[in-house]
């Protein structure tokens, strides 16, 4: 078997076959439109589109698709052949930068919110470059935008991609303004863990409910519930084992960073965690891995179910969306440092998203609201469906200090005391983890915990990102003009957490 390292992004066109493959001012053209969002030249596409082709080729690529991911929660995709006539009864293998760029399908059966007629059939679809392409069941892969003919958006990635230019711009004028002039963009990042349950497919398939609806609406209890929670993080069985070290396989190949496996609370229910990426990338990334872990679980003799809540009485499936802010020059904006209290810009970005969450907080629970997830929600280990955020005892002490005016003590790092010799001392974390609240801070994150299982994650993380830029851009044009600046934003944070401190768990 490969090793990890050559078997990670092995099917993937990313950074490193880009370098190895393009001429250097392509790949540089390139890296600017994916680093600095600007416009791409089609003579760049042209050269980028032939490389592209030759791997897939390698690969064993015969077609291409541009992947998209309209309304409809899941991903689509049209596949279209690489082969083009010579003009001698034969076929060459061909690919231009145009058919990379922009491709053509069908857009009138697919969810539109009614702004568009159903004859009203035209839609494009357009090549996302900072989302790398990838190589699936002998088809090239290539993440794409989809807008219909007259420029609505009709998917999850545009909006997606406009929610982070935003937060980008935003959080800029802002660090700008503090005297942080290297920083020229900033970028969420997401790790969404991923909850599943499998069950034996020769059980599954003598359930009608559970194949027509993905849940159980009839039969008795389980003879077994979580009542001994012996199944959380229990010796993982022989079969569910085989099926992960497969999944992790082909999740590796295509470059997603899967990194924790282990039994979930329920019986039967499992999860996978990643590494966190850029948010646009880990909500691909999120898709794919919903789609791969049917695929493998049917491979073998199982069923895997992504319903939000498939049975009564126990645990149901969400994720945790992992949700942070970094600038280009490698600084975590949520890292409150080990001087939180002196840490005055890391205050006024928490002090914008408790002003946007307690303000916003509709938008939030709205873009996690389903059926089946509204019956997960308050249930077992699920938060409850009121919006709340707990920060815990450090900077939950630190908030009210600065409310009330009073010196801030922090309890620090306390040296953990197991009363064993031999064990290691180790620092503890100055917060414990809160399960009740649906929006927890996490060391250097906020923990959005309310996702469904099946729920694509775009929508939530457009939520987040336009409205902590919506209040950034209100702070930036409170402090623009100030003439003492410290003073000015030492007084609205004071001002900020004073008036929304009612959100806090």
């Amino acid at each position: 078997m490969a090793k990890v390292p050559e078997l990670f992004g092995s099917m993937v066109f990313n950074d490193q076959m880009m370098l190895e493959r393009l001429p250097k001012a392509t790949y540089k053209a390139l890296k600017k439109t994916i680093q600095n969002g600007e416009p791409l030249d089609e003579s760049v596409a042209n050269v980028v589109a032939s490389a592209m082709k030759d791997w897939a080729i390698e690969k064993g690529c015969t077609h291409y698709t541009h992947w998209f991911q309209p309304m409809t929660g899941i991903t689509a995709e049209k596949h279209d052949s690489f082969i083009t006539p010579n003009g001698d009864g034969q076929v060459i293998m061909e690919f231009s930068g145009k058919e990379l760029v922009k491709g053509e399908p069908d857009a009138s059966s697919f969810p539109s919110g009614g702004i568009r007629a159903t004859f009203e059939a035209r839609g494009y679809t357009t090549w996302d470059p900072t989302s790398y392409a990838f190589a699936k069941d002998g088809t090239l892969y290539i993440p794409t935008a989809f807008c219909s003919y007259t420029g609505e958006v009709l998917d999850k990635k545009t909006p997606l991609l406009r929610s982070m230019e935003r937060i980008s711009t935003e959080a800029c004028k802002v660090l700008n303004l503090l005297g942080k002039t290297d920083v020229t963009r900033v970028t969420t990042t997401v790790g969404p863990e991923q909850e599943y349950f499998l069950i034996d497919k020769d059980v599954y398939d003598q359930r009608k409910d559970l194949i027509y609806t993905g849940r159980t609406l009839f039969g008795a209890k389980a003879p077994k519930g979580q009542e001994l929670d012996d199944h959380y993080f229990g010796a993982i069985k022989t079969r569910v084992a085989a099926f992960m070290a497969d999944l992790d396989n082909e999740l590796w190949k295509l470059g997603i960073l899967a990194k924790t496996k282990h039994n979930e609370v329920a019986p039967s229910q499992h999860e996978l965690a990643p590494i966190f990426t850029t948010t646009n990338i880990a909500t691909d990334h999120n898709e794919l891995t919903m789609e791969v872990m049917k695929k493998i679980a049917e491979k073998h003799g199982l069923v895997c179910l992504l319903h939000e809540k498939p049975f009564a009485g126990v645990n149901g499936s969400g994720k945790h969306n992992n949700w942070s802010i970094s600038t280009n020059t490698g600084e975590n904006l949520l890292d409150p440092g080990k001087t939180p209290e002196t840490n005055i810009q890391f205050q006024l970005f928490l002090a914008a998203i408790v002003k946007a969450v307690h303000e916003y907080q509709d938008l939030l629970r709205i873009s996690v609201a389903s059926a089946g997830n509204d019956h997960r929600l308050g249930a077992n280990e699920a938060p409850p469906a009121i919006i709340s955020m707990y920060l815990g005892d450090d900077l939950g002490a630190l908030v009210e200090s600065i409310i009330n005016g009073t010196e801030y003590i922090s309890k620090g790092k306390v040296k953990m005391s197991t009363g064993v010799d031999v064990l290691p001392d180790f620092k503890k974390d100055t917060s414990d983890r809160n399960r009740t609240s649906p929006f927890a801070f996490t060391g250097n994150k906020f923990e959005f915990r309310a996702l469904g299982s099946a729920l694509n994650i775009a929508c939530p993380n457009i939520m987040l990102n336009t409205m902590v830029a919506e209040e950034l851009s209100e702070f930036y044009d409170e402090l623009k003009d100030a003439s003492d600046l410290d003073a000015a934003v030492k007084a609205l944070i004071k001002k900020t957490f004073t008036e929304h401190q009612a959100i806090i768990f």
